[in-house]
């Protein structure tokens, strides 16, 4: 699964967690900031904007210091700190050299900033920093679809790597088996499903109203969710290099790790529907007579020669080739050895 490879190697650098309005990907943010297993080295800095910390994690989690952030707003607070310098002070002042910076969130933190282009230096400015570490590090952003930023962070001038993890409700894809007739891989062509699965996640009026307009289906279960996967650079499983990668795995809430979509409970009407296979009709039913053969009858009638002019000869003429024909000829044929004009004067 690739979000359990995301989550839990230093391979991408780079993670943005992106939600939404009908789908929120906090489970996700929850699992990152866990250390992972064997990692007992890194710390974690979680600077919190919009969500408390004890929202997120558990109060003895381990290497994992929690800044909350969320009452400090500017032209509120007496101390307001501007947060690009506390963040900066943050990472510097942290001895650990694997380290592992989740802020939450980037809509909130530029917000506070109030300058899209200064937000993005400051954040290209951390990541770069991060980079330099002796030791892999990480930065998770979490932000909503419609954050300014969020264009110019997916840019390969602002990290050549990255892994971003899109959260769609289940609802999307139920939808789009309905009513476009193409459900999600593998039932469908890939092609085919995110030429129409794009245009539609990506409007999101659209998307408002498949979940919470009148003939809505709602958010769904809050069960399990869908992930849209985008990987760029950092290698496959195989460790081989790709451009661009783009999957759909799902996520259970309850169990907090990822599962295959055709798994999920809530897509039951898309993949897992259970089809009773009826038999046939056998059209030999409710009749006034028999059409069906006893055991001996069938027998006997299987043994009758097919009445065949080839049929159990020895062929005169050495094995016929792939393609050729045995001629039957009928009755009213004129096969004979006269020449056929000769009723002609010519």
């Amino acid at each position: 699964m690739f979000i359990s490879d995301i989550l839990q190697s230093s391979r991408h650098p780079l993670v943005i967690l992106q939600s939404s309005v009908a789908q929120s990907t906090l489970p996700l943010l929850r699992k990152v900031i866990e250390t992972p297993p064997g990692k007992k080295e890194q710390e974690t800095l979680l600077f919190c904007f919009l969500h408390l910390p004890s929202s997120l994690v558990n109060e003895d989690a381990i290497g994992l210091t929690a800044y909350d952030r969320i009452a400090s707003v500017p032209g509120y607070d007496d101390s307001w700190i501007d947060p690009r310098d506390f963040i900066s002070n943050a990472v510097e002042n942290c001895p650990s050299q694997q380290l592992h910076v989740v802020i939450d969130s980037v809509d909130t933190l530029l917000s506070d900033i109030g300058s899209v282009a200064e937000s993005y230096k400051f954040l290209r400015g951390l990541l770069s920093k991060l980079l330099a570490r002796p030791s892999p590090s990480r930065l998770t952003l979490h932000l909503q679809n419609t954050c300014p930023l969020l264009p110019l962070l997916v840019q390969t001038s602002f990290s050549s790597t990255l892994a971003q993890l899109i959260a769609h409700p289940p609802a999307l894809l139920i939808h789009l088996a309905t009513e476009y007739l193409t459900p999600p891989p593998p039932a469908s062509p890939e092609p085919k499903f995110w030429g129409v699965f794009l245009p539609v996640s990506e409007r999101e009026s659209d998307l408002e109203r498949i979940i919470f307009g009148q003939d809505g289906e709602g958010s769904g279960t809050s069960g399990e969710f869908v992930v849209e996967v985008i990987l760029r650079g950092g290698g496959d499983h195989s460790g081989r290099r790709k451009a661009v990668e783009r999957v759909l795995e799902g996520w259970d809430v309850t169990q907090s790790s990822p599962v295959e979509l055709t798994s999920m409970e809530s897509l039951k009407k898309v993949f897992g529907k259970t089809l009773v296979e009826e038999a046939a009709p056998d059209p030999t039913q409710n009749l006034s007579f028999n059409l069906n053969l006893t055991p001996s009858q069938q027998q006997a009638r299987s043994q009758v020669p097919l009445p065949y002019a080839h049929e159990g000869k020895a062929l005169e003429t050495p094995a016929p080739t792939a393609g050729s024909i045995l001629y039957d000829p009928d009755s009213a044929d004129d096969i004979d050895d006269d020449d056929p004009d000769e009723d002609l004067d010519i």
